[in-house]
């Protein structure tokens, strides 16, 4: 096992400058806290690559997964199940462990969050006295106890070690506070002979209307010493524990108070620190089978194994994308594998573990949402672990066939609210397009994924709030008007959500194109260019008259006739200062983003777009006018590909510039280190393409091309078993503030030979294991190049044939 190091060590460690050319170990660049403040929500505890759980830390200060690194904020417990990066509610949160060093008696064991709450050691700079690593999470309690964590796919590891003047350690398992604190039915059982707590609750989930029930089952062991079972027992409802209690049952249940367990150990009979071991199994079926979880996947308690096999996980999944360090600040090193790290948090693998049905099939449940993650979170995965992709497309696929339509948005077992269209379309396309030839020996069936994507396409479910699309407006009109209220959902985000059924249109024909379905891919073709449908040419923006823009998508009645939407709106210049989040009575047609924003935002069709707003040179000055009066958001997913479109008006020196300038802008290592929620890793993938010098268009084959932040960076993909590599021939340094520098992309070579663009990469550069040769000048007025398919492909220019 690694040294531990507090949190000031290993952002010391991190922070010093990178020696030598190669990365030796991927999990040394890995900062787990970037994020952890500025409403990132970022978790920072113990988990393995996309393992169901994820046990960490909970404070009462402001974080969705838990942790607050900020000092003053008081320990809560240590639970075992969280999200990352999420928005809406508190999520999950359960079971929470909390070790008690000393009470006068067990019958006044104070047991509650309020009364039991408890701050964290100070180190010298005034930060909290915590440290994580891939796999591993500890803290220093104020009250003398240190707490170290460590996970297994469906199991915790907690060890506990208690101060030597703690006569009777305690710890304690609250089974009621979630993070929202809504469980009810709990369930309690304490075998007083061993120790084993058997515990239930049914929860709300954080972001729809479903509820759902979880299990625990709890065994403690001691380190460095034995012992048969607890000393004292009892469950606990409120502050008032019953000693020799056994169940919860034979209390008063009563809504909204506080339920749980205490145990009491003997402490350490060779004197000095007692430290306890507690292993946590969770299941979504029933406590016998998070015993059996805990059982099978943790039978030794051997916590620095724990940690070890999953310091293995992560350190083969880091290790697929390689850079060279040379003259690289360290910082943009960490930025990158943390960012790596943290796309493999989420989605979970809960096989095994499904609530509705048995299946024999993968079960990956935390889609949070796929609006946030098929842009960047799954072509990055294309790049480098299309297994896992794979077990995650033959889970959405088995979702689809028992309920009808492919998951949106999960939790727990239960479906929460779509954000935009049927957005696990551009996942499955995205893997079918880059990997049908392997599809049958990754366990993908063709036909199953291809009748998926038909069910989002062609049927209108019950309630299109939580799963599929608003289908049968959509086939009769080609837009979503918005003066007309349909049963299903709410008659909201009509605009965005027609663009985003274009593109899942889209991405739906190109499958039908692999498929030789042509009438199909004709059908998808034609509805993916009904974004014409929302496009008003005649629409400006208030009060500008520096440039000339006109043309923006708008909300449309069912008759034919235009509704209008302030294009500022939903922006930080919007003069109502409306934010477009969900809400039934939010008529005016978008969601989290502006108009300014989804006008350009149909990424299968660009060159067209451009056609619409009036060539290159407009094209470019409104581009420009986006970013200069900040109507960019870069916490936002439609947002994401503006910088890159340059691409397309053959201006790629732009696109370099203002995708270094994001970074250099809002991306960083400190603890306030992105812009807004993570959104499962959304972000993450953003930024590791962006460090990457690429930018991937899902359900294509194509990714636009930039200058990499490193001299060198390499993508091993285990299915091809191939390494592809990016090199930057001349490369120099990378310019701080993201302006200027040499590192816009001159010409290409791919394995020595000139390539046909300088703006993208076709898929089967990574699939044969290419090395990719880039010249960089200072000038940032480099093109694609002269020939036909210099400029990246759009539907409208027949690239995608």
């Amino acid at each position: 096992m690694q040294q531990v190091l507090p949190l000031a060590g290993v952002l010391a460690a991190i922070v010093v400058a990178v020696s030598g050319a190669n990365v030796t170990d991927p999990l040394s660049h890995v900062n787990l806290f970037i994020g952890t403040l500025n409403g990132g929500n970022v978790f920072p505890g113990a988990t393995v690559p996309h393992g169901m759980v994820k046990v960490g830390m909970d404070t009462d200060g402001n974080n969705f997964a838990g942790y607050d690194p900020r000092p003053e904020f008081n320990v809560t417990g240590f639970s075992q199940l969280h999200q990352s990066g999420t928005g809406g509610a508190v999520p999950l949160s359960n079971f929470k462990l909390f070790p008690i060093p000393e009470c006068f008696a067990f019958e006044q064991c104070l047991t509650t969050i309020a009364s039991r709450k408890t701050l964290r050691n100070i180190l010298p700079d005034g930060t909290p006295d915590d440290f994580a690593s891939p796999g591993y999470f500890s803290t220093n309690l104020s009250t003398g106890v240190r707490v170290e964590l460590a996970a297994t796919r469906r199991t915790g590891l907690h060890r506990y070690t208690f101060p030597a003047n703690s006569t009777t350690p305690r710890i304690l398992l609250d089974v009621t506070n979630d993070g929202q604190v809504s469980g009810i039915m709990p369930t309690l059982n304490i075998d007083h002979t061993t120790g084993r707590m058997k515990a239930s609750g049914n929860f709300a989930t954080s972001f729809g209307p479903g509820r759902y029930n979880a299990y625990t089952c709890v065994d403690f062991q001691g380190e460095g010493y034995s012992f048969k079972g607890p000393t004292e027992w009892g469950p606990y409802k409120i502050n008032y524990p019953d000693k020799n209690g056994v169940d919860l049952a034979q209390h008063y249940y009563s809504y909204g108070s506080e339920y749980g367990g205490l145990l009491s150990f003997p402490p350490n009979p060779n004197g000095g620190p007692s430290t306890i071991l507690a292993r946590v199994g969770i299941s979504l079926i029933s406590t016998a089978q998070a015993c059996k979880n805990a059982e099978s996947e943790i039978d030794d308690f051997d916590f620095d194994r724990v940690v070890s096999d999953a310091e293995g996980q992560w350190r083969d999944i880091l290790s697929r994308v390689d850079v060279d360090t040379e003259g690289v600040d360290a910082e943009m090193v960490e930025l990158l594998y943390s960012s790596l790290y943290r796309t493999h948090i989420v989605p979970g693998d809960y096989t095994g573990e499904n609530p509705g049905w048995k299946s024999s099939e993968p079960y990956y449940d935390a889609f949070y949402c796929n609006w946030d993650t098929y842009r960047t979170l799954f072509p990055l995965m294309s790049l480098h672990d299309p297994e896992n992709f794979a077990r995650i497309v033959r889970g959405m696929i088995d979702i689809q066939k028992h309920e009808g339509w492919l998951p949106e948005a999960r939790e727990a077992g239960q479906p929460q609210f779509i954000q935009g269209g049927s957005n696990g379309d551009p996942i499955l396309a995205e893997f079918f397009v880059k990997f049908s030839d392997h599809a049958s020996a990754l366990g993908v069936s063709a036909d199953d994924l291809y009748n998926a994507l038909l069910a989002d396409a062609e049927n209108t479910p019950e309630n299109w709030n939580i799963q599929g699309r608003q289908a049968d407006v959509w086939k009769a009109l080609g837009y979503i008007p918005s003066d007309t209220t349909y049963p299903g959902g709410a008659n909201t985000k009509q605009v965005s959500r027609a663009l985003e059924y274009a593109f899942d249109d889209f991405s739906i024909s190109q499958v039908a194109k692999i498929l030789g379905k042509k009438a199909d891919a004709t059908k998808y073709v034609s509805r993916a260019q009904n974004y014409h449908n929302s496009w008003n040419p005649n629409i400006t923006v208030p009060d500008v008259t520096d440039v000339q823009i006109a043309g923006f998508f708008q909300p449309r009645f069912a008759n034919g006739t235009w509704n209008y939407t302030d294009p500022r709106h939903c922006s930080v210049n919007d003069p109502t200062k409306a934010t477009c989040f969900l809400n039934a009575i939010r008529r005016d047609g978008f969601y989290e983003s502006s108009p300014i924003v989804y006008s350009q935002y149909v990424p299968q069709d660009t060159a067209n777009l451009i056609e619409l707003q009036g060539g290159n040179e407009r094209f470019i000055e409104r581009l420009n006018w986006i970013f200069d009066q900040n109507y960019f958001d870069s916490t936002d997913e439609p947002s994401q590909q503006i910088p890159f479109m340059y691409h397309y008006a053959n201006a790629p020196g732009l696109s370099t510039q203002r995708s270094r300038q994001v970074i250099a802008t809002w991306f960083n290592t400190s603890l306030s280190g992105l812009p807004g929620n993570d959104d499962s890793g959304a972000m993450a993938s953003y930024v590791i393409f962006y460090l990457a010098g690429l930018y991937p268009l899902p359900a294509t084959k194509q990714f636009l091309l930039s200058s990499p932040y490193f001299p060198r960076i390499s993508f091993y993909n285990p299915l091809f078993k191939t390494t592809t590599t990016i090199k930057t021939i001349n490369f120099v340094a990378n310019p701080a503030n993201g302006t200027g520098g040499t590192v816009f992309v001159k010409s290409v070579k791919v394995n020595g030979k000139p390539y046909k663009s300088s703006c993208y990469l076709e898929w089967d550069v990574f699939t044969s294991g290419s090395t990719v040769e880039l010249e960089v000048t200072d000038d940032i007025n480099v093109q694609c190049g002269n020939g036909k398919n210099a400029l990246p492909p759009s539907l409208s220019t027949g690239g995608y044939d």
